[in-house]
């Protein structure tokens, strides 16, 4: 059995799951915001709830909003600051005697995309998360790229390229909370795409309020949607000229819109190099369970 565990903002996820990937047990608690000890017990918590549930014990993988620095061994680059400079898998493995595997969050959605998900049978996955923030996972030949500095897949805090007069405006507005300007992840998270129609409206919407606008044929819903795709188009070519990836995957709350599935690959040959691309680009099969999913599957079959 594989026990995933998804560590959110605002929620911890629990999965169990059989070697066939059949979901045997699952429960959700809230995060004890701000203290690493409750963290820690609510981890465990769970652990023993899916096996009390299941009768069996699992190995744990644990996806994380940071990443295990391969230098200090500490977690880094957490949006759950409490996390930051803990030696999280150290902790856990003591508190639950066993090894634990931690990988960031979105290298867990990618892992389980691709074991079973819209990846399945590609040798190179890379998955985006557009969402409140943006981040992206890449998983080769079925293993999560951490990279060597531990930040493989940061796609979010590069600059949007190729930048137009527009966006150069915006990026000299506001800072992004990394502290660098005109990060991808102002232009192309779901927060970026209701801060754009904001500008242009001056009300903030949700996303899919903007969607359902411009369905009915309003003007400044459509001009921020095609403006979200085409800085979409710019930032994942950059992507694919340096990674060329058997398949994309959206996932996140904007990946289920859907014209992004027919808009974006007509918008990528004119930023490719070569120009050309016929990448498939498919939307997430599991959904917001793909990342405790992914964690269970940091785990793979033994062969």
């Amino acid at each position: 059995m594989r026990i995933g565990i998804d560590l959110g903002g605002t929620k911890i996820e629990v999965i169990a799951l059989s070697d066939e990937g059949k979901e045997l047990f699952r429960k959700r608690v809230p995060t004890p915001r701000g203290s690493y000890e409750a963290t820690l017990a609510a981890i465990k918590g769970l652990v023993d709830d899916a096996e009390q549930a299941t009768g069996q014990t699992g190995t744990v993988g644990l996806g994380i909003p940071g990443t295990i620095s391969p230098f200090s061994h500490k977690v880094k680059n957490a949006n759950s600051v409490w996390l930051n400079g803990q030696p999280l898998d150290k902790d856990l493995c003591v508190l639950l005697g066993r090894e634990v595997r931690i990988a960031n969050d979105a290298n867990c959605m990618t892992v389980s995309e691709a074991t079973d998900g819209a990846g399945a049978d590609c040798a190179v996955v890379l998955a985006l998360i557009l969402g409140t923030g943006c981040g992206s996972g890449i998983v080769i030949n079925g293993k999560p790229h951490h990279g060597g500095n531990g930040i493989g897949g940061e796609w979010g805090h590069n600059p949007l390229p190729w930048m137009d007069e527009e966006e150069k405006a915006v990026a000299q507005q506001k800072a992004c909370y990394c502290g660098k300007r005109g990060c991808i992840e102002q232009f192309v998270s779901g927060t970026g795409l209701c801060d754009d129609y904001e500008r242009r409206a001056g009300k903030r919407l949700k996303g899919n309020e903007i969607v359902a606008l411009s369905l009915q044929g309003d003007e400044l819903a459509e001009q921020s949607l095609q403006a979200y795709e085409r800085r979409l188009a710019k930032a994942l070519s950059s992507y694919v000229n340096m990674l060329d990836p058997d398949v994309i995957v959206f996932a996140g709350g904007v990946c289920n819109v859907d014209r992004l599935y027919t808009n974006v690959p007509k918008l990528m040959p004119q930023y490719i190099f070569g120009q050309e691309f016929h990448t498939p680009i498919r939307k997430a099969l599991h959904g917001d369970s793909s990342g405790v999913r992914g964690a269970a599957w940091l785990w793979p079959l033994e062969k």
